[in-house]
């Protein structure tokens, strides 16, 4: 029996277009109805993302793509874990030798040099929501502010492949590497791109949720996760069942144990929730 559901917002609960379906409406309140617990499970910060929590009513919240846990239901952290000012200080050293775009996510907002990728769309999609700072150096500020950085994100029209490789030599650091290219293209942004996501070591949605489902005492065999994009595939390791939503990368699809029929803006998120609860 499931008791916990682990859920990612973006493309998965909802699509880029419009507001969440009716269908998911119902699905969350029917969580409720059987007691069951509903975690969001996303790679934004709780500063985008705290008002469309509060809206759906969920019972706790991961953030960062694992690096911050909120108990949703009194606002306090569960757990927090920001990157090492040397992690940080490398990383951005690198970005710069090799021309790579960077935005960092505090606990309020953004902080870059200039908007132009998933900063900007964040940008676009949430005016007024999240406290935008951009800066004319990044690493300057952040080393003067001793600014507490969840993630780093440094993104780039080209094959960040290589780069990638460079940057895993940095110590104490954890990457999630997107690509929103082609079929995944940013329609909001209307741009090709893809990014590197960089938290401090062993943090994953996968190992967040784990320390979730821990501190709540639920076992493995009793979690379902939903999700769409690269970085839920760790959520589907610590859940009894994975459910790839139809929009999915394909690579998410061959990992999940289910695929819906439908996708995020039809309701692909409540087909999984009636299937197996």
């Amino acid at each position: 029996m499931i008791k916990l559901v682990s859920s990612d917002i973006d493309s998965t609960l909802i699509d880029n277009v419009h507001p969440i379906c009716e269908r998911n409406v119902q699905a969350i309140l029917y969580l409720k109805e059987k007691s069951v617990t509903f975690s969001l499970c996303t790679g934004k910060s709780y500063a985008i993302s705290k008002d469309f929590c509060k809206k759906i009513g969920a019972d706790f919240g991961v953030f960062g793509n694992g690096s911050h846990c909120v108990d949703l239901t009194t606002n306090k952290d569960i757990f927090k874990r920001t990157l090492s000012m040397n992690s940080l200080i490398k990383c951005l050293e690198l970005a710069k030798e090799y021309d790579i775009h960077v935005h960092a996510n505090t606990d309020t907002g953004i902080i870059s040099e200039k908007l132009e990728y998933l900063d900007l769309r964040n940008s676009l999609l949430f005016p007024g929501k999240i406290e935008i700072k951009e800066v004319s150096d990044i690493c300057n500020t952040l080393i003067t502010e001793n600014a507490q950085i969840l993630q780093l994100v440094l993104s780039s029209v080209e094959d960040l492949s290589e780069f990638k490789a460079k940057l895993q030599q940095v110590e104490g650091i954890s990457i999630t590497h997107i690509r929103k290219k082609g079929k995944y293209r940013d329609n909001i942004i209307d741009k090709d791109y893809e990014y590197l996501d960089i938290s401090t070591s062993n943090v994953s949605k996968g190992n967040a949720v784990s320390t979730l489902s821990n501190y709540l005492n639920i076992p493995k065999e009793q979690i379902l996760a939903i999700g769409d994009n690269i970085n839920d595939i760790s959520m589907f390791n610590v859940a009894s069942i994975g459910v790839a939503v139809n929009n999915s990368y394909d690579e998410v699809k061959v990992a999940a144990d289910f695929v819906t029929e439908n996708s995020a803006g039809d309701g692909g998120f409540a087909e999984a929730i009636y299937k197996f609860i």
